[in-house]
């Protein structure tokens, strides 16, 4: 069942502390607001998946479930929600891979700002950034 929806709310699943806070800043200073987890397992206990954000942001080598096993899992309980996979270990087979599981877009670190902030707007259809709002730890 998916919940209410977030506006603006963009879910981050990054295991690395200095990624997750480099993402958080650049997207709370674009009018984005953060729900950030540091494992795909946090976002499932906290039930994040029934705020209804606008994407997520996943890196792909997770401690235990990897961000294709997330994507897997969301879309297993019915969660359309677009999901953008960063790495840092960028292969052809592996970029395949995220486009074949269903990614919304996919991006080698280290990305340019800019190029994080079209594939959230372009993968994002209630976009509207009319308000900044703050990040949120969990």
């Amino acid at each position: 069942m998916i919940g209410e929806s977030e506006p603006n709310t963009v879910l981050v699943v990054e295991d690395d502390e200095s990624m997750r806070a480099s993402i958080d800043l650049l997207l709370s200073l674009s009018g984005y607001r953060t729900l950030l987890f540091g494992s795909a397992e946090a976002v499932f206990a906290e039930d994040a998946f029934e705020r209804s954000p606008l994407c997520v942001i996943s890196d792909l080598n997770l401690p235990a479930m990897s961000g294709f096993d997330l994507l897997i899992e969301l879309r297993r309980r019915g969660w359309p929600t677009p999901v953008i996979i960063i790495t840092a270990f960028d292969s052809p087979s592996t970029r395949d891979e995220a486009m074949r599981r269903g990614a919304a877009a996919y991006m080698a670190k280290p990305f340019p700002s800019a190029a994080l902030l079209t594939a959230i707007k372009n993968n994002s259809p209630r976009s509207d950034r009319s308000e900044p709002f703050s990040s949120q730890v969990h």
